[in-house]
């Protein structure tokens, strides 16, 4: 190291040292009875502050009925257990569309051959050699 460097660290270290430890003193916080919806929460949030006494001004803050309210952008609350009936008129348009798409419902087509049975091996396999 060159003198200048030494000089610069032995001098930070010195500096580091010297310098007094700040005890912060906690926050000073309302009690928890007197909050309100409109007092201040900030407070509860900062670093220093126990994650208890965190958690119950959230819970205080939380607990107020306007919290409480849907806003309808629930989805996902409903209970699907229940049937809901397709109404007479969109079933008769569902039939309709099913007509004019795929013929009446007695009509099928065979188009594709009857699928193979596995049981037999394909034509142009040859025969396995029998022991």
């Amino acid at each position: 190291m060159s003198g200048d460097e030494h000089n610069f660290l032995r001098r930070w270290s010195r500096l580091k040292r010297q310098r007094p430890e700040v005890a912060v003193p906690p926050p000073e916080l309302p009690p928890l009875e007197s909050l309100d919806f409109e007092s201040d929460f900030g407070a509860f949030m900062r670093a220093k502050v126990d994650e208890g006494v965190r958690r119950a001004a959230l819970k205080k803050l939380f607990s107020d009925p306007r919290f409480n309210i849907m806003d309808g952008l629930d989805i996902y609350i409903d209970d699907y257990s229940k049937e809901d009936p397709i109404p007479a008129a969109m079933l008769a348009g569902l039939q309709h569309a099913r007509h004019a798409l795929f013929g009446p419902p007695g009509e099928k087509e065979e188009t594709q051959p009857p699928p193979a049975s596995s049981d037999e091996p394909p034509k142009d396999a040859s025969p396995e050699p029998q022991p």
